[in-house]
């Protein structure tokens, strides 16, 4: 007897932890989920910062590759620079009182890719 209520006990704990695992959609974390069409990902804020950023890091690839011939991949410090230009942007709007988007990894994404293309041109130019 005491078998068969220490297999019911242990069977009634596993469907509490199942219950405990199910997931509302709705408090899903943001990975995953599926991203946004890539119509939605680029935005005139993201467009923004990668202009700016991109801009910077040109200069800084034009200055090292004039000095010491050699330039740098700033991949990760241009993902790490977006997002905290992002971020410190809609943090900032929404204090001041607007409604704003919120910020995703793709739009990330496609800060960072815009921006290594901008100091890529200025690194190597153009190579037909």
């Amino acid at each position: 007897m005491k078998i068969e209520e220490a297999i019911e006990k242990k069977e009634i704990e596993r469907e509490e932890m199942e219950m405990e695992m199910e997931v509302d959609p709705q408090d899903e974390p943001e990975g995953s989920r599926r991203p946004q069409p890539w119509t939605k990902q680029i935005t005139v804020r993201g467009f923004t910062a990668s202009i700016l950023i991109g801009a910077i890091y040109s200069v800084i690839v034009m200055k090292l590759n004039l000095t010491t011939g050699l330039a740098p991949n700033f991949n990760v410090s241009a993902a790490l620079l977006a997002f905290v230009f992002v971020r410190s942007w809609t943090k900032m709007l929404q204090r001041a009182g607007f409604v704003v988007k919120p910020f995703t990894r793709q739009e990330n994404t496609m800060i960072q890719t815009c921006a290594v293309a901008c100091y890529s041109l200025a690194h190597g130019g153009l190579r037909l």
